[in-house]
């Protein structure tokens, strides 16, 4: 680079602050990954509800499980048994930031065919402290997503009562592959 366009490419960068909490999300890659599409933003309506908000005391579990899956699909998302793909960083954040946030996230493992996320979400120590309404928010926006199959409060070591384990629906093109791997196998 010659000084005249180093000057150029200063002058134009003086006014560019970085990204704050650019590490509030994690992608794991996975054995099959492909390079990530980016969802284009413009294209989604945000559909996740900030109304009324019934508060979840924070002695109950976040639990949530779609009619029709298997209880031992349950009961290995609770024990941690899955892996995490990706997780996402809610923690002091505003509620309206973190809505913003959690579709995005969704939408971007939706897209790169992930099945197992973590959610951190926080928890406080009153029923209506910032923390515990970000986490009551939390659970209901999680059922308004059709792809989340069940979620569950996390194991201590990846944030106890404050992160959930969510378990999404298996993509088309995952289903396929499946399918075709157990039909080679028996021929």
């Amino acid at each position: 680079m010659n000084p005249d366009d180093k000057s150029l490419f200063l002058d134009a960068m003086e006014d560019v602050q970085p990204l704050k909490r650019c590490a509030d999300i994690h992608w794991q890659p996975s054995r099959n990954a492909r390079a990530p599409q980016r969802v284009d933003m413009l294209q989604l309506d945000n559909f996740l509800t900030t109304g009324f908000l019934d508060i979840i005391p924070l002695s109950t579990p976040l639990e949530f499980r779609r009619e029709g899956l298997q209880t031992g699909v349950v009961d290995k998302l609770r024990l941690g048994k899955y892996s995490q793909q990706a997780s996402l960083n809610l923690l002091r954040q505003p509620v309206e930031q973190c809505r913003q946030m959690l579709f995005r996230f969704m939408h971007q493992a939706r897209q790169d065919g992930l099945r197992n996320v973590l959610i951190i979400h926080g928890k406080g120590r009153e029923n209506n402290s910032h923390p515990n309404i970000v986490r009551s928010y939390v659970a209901r926006w999680l059922t308004e997503f059709d792809d989340v199959q069940a979620f569950c409060t996390a194991l201590p070591h990846h944030g106890g009562s404050g992160a959930c384990y969510v378990a999404l629906r298996k993509s088309e093109q995952a289903k396929r592959d499946t399918w075709e791997r157990h039909a080679k196998r028996g021929r």
